[in-house]
C-alpha cells in the first residue's frame, strides 16, 4: 500500500519541486534577431518586405519579372487564383520542401500571397531567413489586392496582349 501511495506522490513532488522545464535553440533565436532587427518604426513594412497592391499591379503591368507565390489552401485556391503568368501555387503547408523551394526562382522578384496578407508574411520572412532574398509579401493579401483593384478585375483570368509582327 505504501509503495502505491509512494508511486503516485513521488512524482507530483518532483514536478512541484524542480517546476516547469523550458527551453529553446539559442543559435536560431540569434539568427532571428538578427533578421528582425531593421523592424523598427516606420520603415518596419519595408524591412518586412512587404509591397502593396498598387506597387504589385503597376509592376505586373509594366511587366516586370515577377512571380506570385500563391500559398493558400486548396479549396481556397479552387474558389479563384492568380493569373500572373508564371505563378506558383504551393500550400504553405507544402512550402518547405526541398522540391517546393527548388521551385523558387531566385533571379526575379517572388511575391508571397494569401487571404489576408497573415501566412504570407509568415512564409515570405522564413524565406529570406533561409537565403530568398528575393521574396517580397502582398500586403493585405487578396483582400486588400481586390479592394484596390476591384472583384471583377482582381478575379479576371489574365489574357496576354497580342503581340504585333
Amino acid at each position: 500500500m505504501f509503495a502505491r501511495l509512494l508511486a503516485v506522490v513521488l512524482p507530483a513532488i518532483a514536478v512541484a519541486v524542480s517546476g516547469p522545464v523550458w527551453s529553446y535553440d539559442a543559435a536560431m533565436a540569434e539568427s532571428y534577431a538578427q533578421l528582425f532587427a531593421p523592424v523598427k518604426g516606420p520603415a518596419a513594412g519595408k524591412a518586412l518586405h512587404l509591397m502593396p497592391p498598387d506597387v504589385f499591379v503597376n509592376k505586373a503591368k509594366a511587366k516586370e519579372q515577377l512571380i506570385a507565390l500563391d500559398v493558400r489552401t486548396p479549396a481556397e485556391i479552387g474558389v479563384y487564383s492568380v493569373a500572373l503568368p508564371g505563378s506558383l501555387v504551393i500550400p504553405l503547408s507544402d512550402l518547405f520542401t526541398e522540391a517546393n523551394l527548388a521551385r523558387i526562382p531566385s533571379d526575379r522578384t517572388v511575391v508571397v500571397l494569401c487571404m489576408t496578407g497573415a501566412r504570407a508574411t509568415a512564409a515570405g520572412t522564413a524565406l529570406r531567413h533561409i537565403g530568398f532574398d528575393n521574396v517580397y509579401v502582398l500586403k493585405g493579401g487578396f483582400k486588400a489586392l481586390t479592394a484596390y483593384m476591384g472583384p471583377k478585375e482582381a478575379n479576371a483570368p489574365y489574357k496576354p496582349e497580342p503581340v504585333n509582327n
